[in-house]
């Protein structure tokens, strides 16, 4: 007697494999997303810090920060393009892949650098003074 055996898979051995791709892909996924959003944080707070070197350059050279006086400033493209021209040598280190706009701040012996991010509805902020100390939002 001759018995047929069969070397296929099940409808659900085929559904229990996707299953299992589809669980490790999602959790891949978010994993990936978490370390993009670091990264551009951390990239961020190095700029501020290249920025805050150019701050020391800067008042060597014109004995006064670089910025508007006041303790408030608005980060947008056009500040992020004046501290590149300005502090950091006219290099595009603050650009739409980083994720953040950047404003500088002065007051007569003080300065404070910041970064918002570009897009998102809680943004995140932070902040570095003269003393290279951040402060970072509660949204990041």
């Amino acid at each position: 007697m001759t018995t047929k055996r069969s070397f296929g898979f099940s409808l659900i051995e085929l559904l229990v494999v996707v299953a299992i791709i589809g669980i490790l892909a999602s959790v891949g996924v978010v994993s990936y997303s978490g370390y993009v959003s670091g990264t551009k944080k951390k990239t961020a707070k190095n700029i501020m810090m290249q920025a805050s070197l150019g701050q020391v350059e800067y008042y060597s050279e014109n004995n006064r920060y670089y910025g508007p006086s006041g303790s408030t400033c608005s980060a947008t493209e056009a500040t992020s393009t004046l501290i590149e021209t300005n502090l950091l040598g006219g290099t595009d280190s603050i650009n739409k892949e980083m994720g953040y706009f950047m404003c500088v701040a002065t007051d007569s012996s003080d300065y404070i650098i910041k970064a918002e991010e570009r897009e998102g509805t809680q943004k995140c902020e932070m902040s570095m003074p003269k003393s290279t100390i951040f402060t970072v939002g509660s949204h990041c």
